[in-house]
C-alpha cells in the first residue's frame, strides 16, 4: 500500500516523524509536508509564485507553501504513482468543531479527497501532547482497515485522538462535529517601534459537546472519528431565500 503524508506543523515536526515510523513499517510512505509551520492555513493554494520542493536532512520532501500546496503538488504531477491514502498529521492539539474549518491538518486531508483519495487527517488532543505513538497507532489501524475494506467512494475522515497512552484510549466512537462559543478577544501589544499590534485570541471553549459529538468522544478517553464532506450548501434554508429573492 502506498501512502502519502503531510501535515501544516512542519516537515520537522514530531508527530510526522513518529507517523512515518509508524506508518513504514507496514506501507510505501512518501512525505510531502510543508518547510514552516503552516497552522491555520485553512485550504489556501499559492498562486502568487512559484513553488519550490526540496528534500529535507531526514528524507521528506518539504515545499515553500501550504499544507493544500503540498498534496496538490504531489498528487497532481510531483509523484510517479498516486497513494491508496493519504494521512495528514499528525497535529499537535485537537481539531475539532469550528476548528476544522481553520486547520491546516484538515485542508491538507481534504484535498486528497478533493482529488479522489481516501484521506484521514489526525490529531493529537492536548496542549502539550506527548503520545504521538497512540495517534500513530490509531492512524496505522485505519490505513490497514482502508487495506482490508476498501471502501467504494473517497471517504475524508477527521480523527481526534486523546493524549494518552494506547492503553488506556477507551474505543472508537463515529462522532459529528461539536461547536465552540466565540474565540477569545484578540491580545493587544506593543512592538519595539512603539507599534499597537494583535494576536489573534485563543479558541473559544466547547458550546455544543454533548452526547455524539467530538468533544464527549475525547472528554470521554474515546478516539473521535468524524467523516466529512465539502457540500456548504444550506439545503433547508435554500426555500426560505428562494422566497426572500421572489417578494
Amino acid at each position: 500500500m502506498r501512502l502519502l503524508l503531510s501535515n501544516d506543523d512542519g516537515y520537522f515536526s514530531a508527530g510526522i516523524e513518529v507517523l512515518a515510523r509508524i506508518l513504514s513499517q507496514s506501507a510505501e510512505v512518501t512525505v510531502v509536508a510543508p518547510e514552516r509551520d503552516h497552522s491555520g492555513a485553512s485550504n489556501s493554494l499559492t498562486l502568487d509564485r512559484p513553488l519550490l520542493v526540496r528534500k529535507a536532512r531526514n528524507g521528506f520532501l518539504c515545499v515553500n507553501g501550504t499544507p493544500t500546496d503540498c498534496v496538490h503538488l504531489a498528487v497532481t504531477g510531483l509523484l510517479d504513482h498516486l497513494p491508496d491514502v493519504i494521512v495528514s498529521g499528525i497535529n499537535d492539539g485537537a481539531n475539532m468543531g469550528d476548528d476544522t474549518i481553520y486547520s491546516g491538518t484538515v485542508a491538507a486531508a481534504t484535498e486528497g479527497f478533493l482529488l479522489g483519495i481516501p484521506s484521514i487527517a489526525i490529531s493529537l488532543v492536548g496542549h502539550s501532547p506527548q503520545h504521538y505513538e497512540t495517534a500513530a497507532g490509531v492512524a496505522s489501524a485505519l490505513v490497514e482497515r482502508f487495506r482490508r475494506m476498501p471502501l467504494a467512494e473517497p471517504v475524508l475522515l477527521n480523527v481526534n485522538v486523546p493524549d494518552l497512552p494506547q492503553a488506556e484510549l477507551r474505543g472508537m466512537r463515529i462522532t459529528r462535529l461539536g461547536k465552540r462559543h466565540k474565540a477569545e478577544p484578540v491580545v493587544a501589544t506593543t512592538n519595539p517601534r512603539d507599534e499597537v499590534v494583535y494576536w489573534v485570541g485563543a479558541a473559544g471553549q466547547a458550546q455544543d459537546a454533548g452526547e455524539g459529538t467530538d468533544f464527549a468522544a475525547v472528554a470521554e478517553g474515546c478516539v473521535s472519528v468524524t467523516p466529512l464532506q465539502i457540500d456548504l450548501t444550506h439545503h433547508a434554508q435554500l426555500p426560505r431565500v428562494r422566497r426572500w429573492l421572489q417578494e
